[in-house]
C-alpha cells in the first residue's frame, strides 16, 4: 500500500553539504520553524502569540546579560557566534529562527535532540545540517553552551495555555490534574465517572469525578521499571460495567536470565479493584520465557479493543530489529486475543510452523499507540521510527509492515539502515513523519462536546510536545492540524463519554482537560 499523505518533504538544500566556511559566505539561514508544508497554520495562532511575547521577552532578558559575557571565552561559545548567531541572535534572543532561551524547543528539548537536530539538520524546517562542518566534540560544546545560558537566564518552560484556538474551536485548557502523578504513562475513562492512570513505576492510580486518590491501587503486578520499562498501558473490558475486567500492560522480568541481570518482555494481565485492591488477576498473555530479553526499551505496550471485541497489543522489537520479521517471536508485533487470553480461531498464523498464533500483524519497531475508527472497527497503529519515519499504519491481519527491510528513518548516528522505503509484499505506512515528532498515544474523537471533531483522530507527541488532529476518510489521512504545542510530552490522549479530552503529559506529569469554549464557524456564513 503506498503512502497516501504525507508531510511535504523540501529537496535537500544544496548548503546541507556545504564547509563551514563555505556555509557561511553562502549566506544559507534557516527559518523560524512552525508547520510543515501542508500543516494548518492558523490552529497555532495562541500558541505563537504567546511565544512571540516569551521570545521579546527572553531578548530583553539575555541581551548584555552577564551570564552570556561570562561564556564569551568558552569555546561553545565562539562555535555559537560563528555559525548560529546569525539566524539565532548574538544573545540567543532569536531573529530568523526561533529563540534558544525561551524555554521552547520546538524540535526536542533532550541534550541528545539537540545534538541531533544540529548535526543532522530538520530539512523539512530549512535546518542545515553541521555534521560535514562541526565534529561531534564541537557540536557537544555548542549544546554545553546552549543549555548553560538557558539555565543562567533564569526562563523556565511556560506553563500550559489556558485556552488555544483551532480551526473549528477556541478550546478551554483546564489542569484537571494539576499534581501528585509521577510518570503518567496511559489513561482509561471509565463511564461512571471514574478514570485510571498508570504510573510507570508500578502505580495504578484511580480518579474519580476528577480526585486523584492520595493512594495507588495496592496488590498490582511487579514491573521492571528500567530504562523504559514499568507499568505502561491500562484498558477497561468493553463490558466493564457488567464485569469490572481492568487490563494492563507492563514489561514483566524474569529473576533468572543473563548471568543475573533479568530477563523481560511485555505481559498482560487483567484484574479488578476491590476496595482499592487489585484482585482476581488473570494472565492475558505471557510470551515463552525464551523469548525474553535482556533489553530495557521498545515495549511497545498499547491495549485496544475492536468492535467484535477482540483485545489487540502490541509489543516493540526490543531493539532486537531483525526480531520484528519472524512471527515465531512476540517483539515486534501487534497481537490479537480474545479478552480471556485465548487465541481467536482466525488469526493468520495459527497452524503455520513455530509461528506464535497470537500474531496479527509483523514487522512493527515500537507501535505506541493503537485506536479503533469508530466508523469502521478498523485497527490502526502509531509507532516511533528511528531517527525519522514515524508511521501511521491501518493494520490488516497476517501483513508485514517492514521494520527493518523498509523504513523512512536512519540510524541515530545518520547511518542509512536500508535504502529501500516501499517494498513489493509490504504494507508501507499510511502516514509517514519525517523528522520526527516521536509520535504515542491516540484516539478517535467520540461524544458530543466537540462535534467538528468526532471521528477525526488524535495523536500525542512525546519529543515535538504536541497534539495532531488528522482528518482520515477510508485509508487516506487528508488533512493534518497541530492543536496545542509546548504543554509538554504528550504520552496519551483519551476521551471521556462526553467527548472531553484528556491528555497525559509527562514534565510536566499531569492531565489536562480540553473542552470548547466557542464554535469558530458559527455566524459565519
Amino acid at each position: 500500500m503506498e503512502p497516501r499523505c504525507q508531510p511535504a518533504t523540501a529537496a535537500v538544500p544544496a548548503w546541507r553539504t556545504l564547509s563551514l566556511d563555505e556555509s557561511l559566505r553562502s549566506g544559507a539561514k534557516h527559518v523560524s520553524p512552525g508547520t510543515a508544508p501542508g500543516f494548518t497554520t492558523s490552529a497555532m495562532k495562541t500558541n505563537f502569540t504567546s511565544f512571540n511575547l516569551r521570545m521579546i521577552a527572553a531578548a530583553v532578558l539575555t541581551v548584555g546579560s552577564p551570564s552570556l559575557r561570562a561564556q564569551e571565552n568558552s569555546p561553545g561559545e565562539a562555535l555559537y557566534q560563528q555559525v548560529c548567531a546569525s539566524c539565532h541572535g548574538a544573545q540567543l534572543q532569536g531573529g530568523q529562527a526561533q529563540s534558544l532561551v525561551d524555554g521552547i524547543w520546538q524540535f526536542g528539548s533532550g541534550r541528545n535532540d539537540i545534538i541531533r537536530n544540529i548535526k543532522h539538520g530538520v530539512p523539512d524546517f530549512s535546518m542545515p545540517a553541521f555534521e560535514a562542518a562541526l565534529s561531534d566534540q564541537q557540536i557537544a560544546q555548542v549544546v554545553d553552551f546552549l543549555k548553560a545560558a538557558e539555565k543562567t537566564a533564569g526562563i523556565s518552560k511556560p506553563p500550559p495555555p489556558e485556552q488555544f484556538t483551532s480551526l473549528d474551536y477556541e478550546v478551554a485548557v483546564e489542569r484537571w490534574i494539576p499534581e501528585g502523578l509521577n510518570l503518567p504513562w496511559a489513561l482509561a475513562m471509565a463511564a461512571d465517572g471514574r478514570a485510571f492512570v498508570t504510573e510507570r513505576a508500578g502505580g495504578l492510580r484511580v480518579i474519580t469525578n476528577g480526585k486523584l486518590h492520595p493512594d495507588p491501587v495496592a496488590g498490582t503486578p511487579a514491573v521492571l521499571h528500567e530504562g523504559q520499562g514499568g507499568l505502561l498501558d491500562v484498558a477497561l473490558d468493553p463490558d466493564y460495567a457488567g464485569n469490572g475486567w481492568v487490563y494492563l500492560c507492563y514489561s514483566h522480568a524474569l529473576a533468572d536470565g543473563n548471568g543475573g541481570r533479568p530477563t523481560a518482555m511485555t505481559r498482560v494481565v487483567r484484574g479488578r479493584i476491590r476496595d482499592h485492591r487489585w484482585v482476581d488477576q488473570q494472565t492475558v498473555f505471557e510470551a515463552p520465557h525464551e523469548s525474553y530479553l535482556g533489553t530495557r526499551h521498545h515495549y511497545g505496550s498499547r491495549i485496544v479493543f475492536d468492535h467484535d471485541g477482540y483485545l489487540h497489543f502490541s509489543i516493540g522489537d526490543r531493539g532486537q530489529m531483525h526480531d520484528a520479521q519472524d512471527p515465531a517471536l512476540p517483539n515486534g508485533k501487534v497481537h490479537r486475543l480474545h479478552p480471556d487470553g485465548s487465541v481467536p480461531e482466525g488469526n493468520p498464523f495459527i497452524g503455520r510452523p513455530r509461528a506464535l498464533p497470537s500474531v496479527f500483524s509483523f514487522g512493527h519497531r515500537n507501535p505506541q499507540g493503537l485506536a479503533v475508527d469508530p466508523r469502521t472497527g478498523r485497527v490502526w497503529d502509531s509507532e516511533h521510527g528511528p531517527m525519522g519515519g514515524d508511521e501511521l499504519n491501518l493494520l490488516e491481519g497476517g501483513r508485514n509492515y517492514g521494520w527493518p527491510l523498509a523504513t523512512y528513518g536512519r540510524e541515530y548516528s545518520g547511518a542509512k539502515i536500508t535504502d529501500v522505503r516501499r517494498r513489493l509484499g509490504f504494507e508501507s505506512p499510511i502516514l509517514y513523519w519525517n523528522p520526527s515528532p516521536a509520535v504515542c498515544g491516540m484516539e478517535f474523537v467520540t461524544g458530543d462536546l466537540f462535534p467538528r471533531w468526532r471521528n477525526k483522530l488524535l495523536v500525542g507527541a512525546l519529543k515535538y510536545e504536541e497534539i495532531r488532529l488528522l482528518t482520515i476518510e477510508g485509508d487516506r489521512v487528508l488533512h493534518q492540524e497541530i492543536l496545542l504545542k509546548n504543554a509538554g510530552r504528550v504520552r496519551d490522549v483519551a476521551c471521556d463519554s462526553s467527548g472531553a479530552v484528556h491528555v497525559v503529559l509527562n514534565g510536566p506529569d499531569m492531565i489536562l482537560r480540553l473542552t470548547p469554549i466557542r464554535d469558530m464557524h458559527e455566524g459565519v456564513e
